[in-house]
């Protein structure tokens, strides 16, 4: 048997179930989806996905994103993007969300500026890079670990640190520490960023959102466009539109109660939105999700929609 094999063997008894299956460590989930999926909008969490067997695409503006067994895809800030999976009963989508340990990245990326061989290079929202040999023996390793309680818990995490060191050494690791640097625009926008995800609910214009950036209005509209594909309001939208569907999802609450939670004034408005954006209706969309996908608990989920 050779190393894909036994990764899909691993993967195939780490995520019995379709949808998302938790793991003995909080940062880390094995998913499985045994049919296709068409494009559907998402959000991810900042994170790390490696898609074991079966493919995935994701679309942002004229970019194409592909993360399948010889791909990972990173996320270093929340990017609302179309994403589609290829899989089937006979060969489901198994792949390994990690999100992102900020403070782990930055220990490494410590350690890694006495190498001062290694280049930064332009700081990117998100990027799929080839999965090369030593990232998959990394994978293969842990994946071994966390099939046992007492491996996860103990060999898991320093494991999980040489997954870290292999992608932020590898053919884009440049890109992935001046992004987590958040230096420059880069850095400006993510302040922004974090902004919208803490205070979607609040009243938020693109005058604040500028001022939060340090940035004036022309300026902010443009990098944020660069690094999201988005504009500002857009992206608001996008969030508090991923938030409410996440609400009714979890906590089986009405259209005009998640409306309201998320920020929007008028129900009407809210749900005229959520159709253009989702296709669905808001009722729509929560019954086909529930048919769709399996949730983990609230407090365990970090990811913005279940589309993973």
């Amino acid at each position: 048997m050779d190393r894909t094999d036994r990764i899909i063997a691993l993967m195939d008894t780490l995520a019995p179930v379709e949808g998302y299956n938790l793991s003995a460590l909080d940062d880390v989930r094995f998913l499985r989806s045994n049919r296709p999926l068409q494009r559907v909008p998402v959000l991810y969490d900042p994170g790390i996905v490696m898609v074991c067997q079966g493919r995935k695409r994701g679309y942002l503006g004229d970019e194409v994103y592909l993360y399948d067994a010889r791909h990972y895809l990173v996320v270093s800030v929340p990017v609302p993007f179309t994403m589609e999976t290829d899989a089937s009963e006979a060969e489901p989508m198994l792949a390994v969300y990690l999100r992102l340990d900020f403070t782990l990245a930055a220990e490494l990326m410590v350690a890694l500026d006495e190498f001062p061989a290694l280049v930064d290079a332009k700081p990117r929202g998100m990027y799929s890079s080839p999965m090369d040999d030593l990232l998959s023996e990394s994978l293969l390793r842990f994946l071994q670990a966390m099939g046992t309680p007492m491996d996860a818990h103990i060999l898991g995490p320093a494991l999980m640190r040489e997954i870290y060191y292999r992608i932020l050494t590898g053919e884009q690791g440049g890109s992935m520490r001046a992004a987590l640097n958040r230096q420059g625009q880069f850095g400006k926008v993510a302040r922004a960023i974090r902004k919208i995800h803490g205070c979607y609910a609040q009243h938020l214009d693109v005058e604040a959102l500028a001022r939060e950036a340090m940035m004036s209005v022309p300026s902010f509209h443009a990098h944020f466009r660069t690094v999201t594909d988005t504009s500002p309001m857009q992206y608001l939208k996008s969030t508090r539109l991923h938030q409410a569907r996440l609400l009714m999802l979890r906590s089986d609450i009405s259209a005009a109660t998640a409306s309201a939670k998320v920020g929007y004034e008028s129900p009407s408005q809210f749900s005229r939105e959520f159709k253009r954006f989702f296709g669905r209706t808001p009722q729509a969309e929560i019954q086909w999700m529930k048919r769709t996908y399996a949730l983990p608990a609230p407090a365990s989920a970090s990811i913005y929609v279940s589309s993973h």
